[in-house]
């Protein structure tokens, strides 16, 4: 198979636990680079986190944010997905107003809270940006006045508190939404039928590359969509059960370099 274009989860999968990118993997994004693969970084981080991991690889990047919502081609949006107020302010009210957590709300390259607490603060270092404190009720009010919403909303809490919020919103929430974990912490809530596999096919579509052309890697429940539209799916050795069993191949973990391992058995880029 001929390759046009690589999509890599970042957290997880190209990124070690340590936050970086391991050098053997950036070795063979820029030598598949040189070849005229395009390479994409289709992630739960906002436009600012995701271009710190660009200047990390030095080479360009699609970079398809927000659980792949919100898409950049250069600085370009080639695609953007919104949630409806109503239902981005249902999810404040009764899921987090009321258990006290702040909302994270992403809307194009602006990051907002409704508070901050320990995860705010912790993901505020990860990625060396700080969110903009927010009211709600006022953020809605100016949506519906422009007719648009957030391209995605998060909650990050211990994984019992995720589990039981994820848990109640499938039953109780709004109409309208879809949702995935990105982590253990986190519960990333997003317009109905938008994911990283939407986001792989509106990448496919801008850049006129079929689906087979195509190699994504992830490691977690919100990789899935973006796997199963794969030509290829690699799962990371420390993925989810679930990705392993879709996957083409399963690869080495994040912290060895998986993601040379596999391009060098499916692209030959020692």
């Amino acid at each position: 198979m001929s390759y046009k274009l690589i999509c890599l989860d970042v957290d997880g999968t190209l990124l070690n636990d340590e936050k970086r990118v391991p050098e053997p993997v950036r070795e063979s994004l820029k030598r598949a680079h040189d070849r005229g693969i395009q390479i994409a970084l289709v992630t739960g981080r906002m436009p600012a986190a995701t271009e710190l991991v660009e200047r990390e690889l030095s080479i360009p990047c699609i970079k398809a944010c927000n659980a792949g919502t919100y898409i950049l081609l250069g600085d370009e949006c080639i695609h953007s997905r919104c949630l409806p107020p109503e239902a981005a302010w249902r999810i404040y009210e009764d899921f987090m107003d009321r258990s006290h957590l702040p909302l994270w709300i992403f809307k194009g390259r602006k990051w907002y809270v409704t508070e901050v607490d320990y995860y705010v603060e912790r993901e505020s270092r990860i990625i060396h940006h700080k969110p903009e404190l927010a009211d709600m009720r006022e953020l809605v009010r100016i949506w519906k006045e422009e007719g648009t919403g957030p391209n995605k909303l998060l909650v990050g809490a211990e994984p019992e508190t995720v589990s039981r919020i994820q848990a109640r919103m499938k039953v109780e929430g709004p109409s309208g939404v879809d949702m995935a974990r990105s982590a253990d912490i986190y519960l990333e809530i997003f317009p109905e039928g938008a994911n990283k596999g939407e986001a792989l096919e509106a990448i496919c579509k801008a850049l006129n590359i079929r689906r087979e052309e195509t190699i994504a890697f992830g490691d977690q429940e919100l990789d899935i969509p973006m796997l199963r539209k794969a030509g290829t799916a690699i799962a990371m050795g420390n993925a989810i059960e679930e990705l392993k069993k879709l996957a083409d191949f399963v690869t080495g973990s994040n912290n060895d370099a998986g993601i040379a391992s596999a391009l060098n058995r499916y692209l030959d880029v020692k």
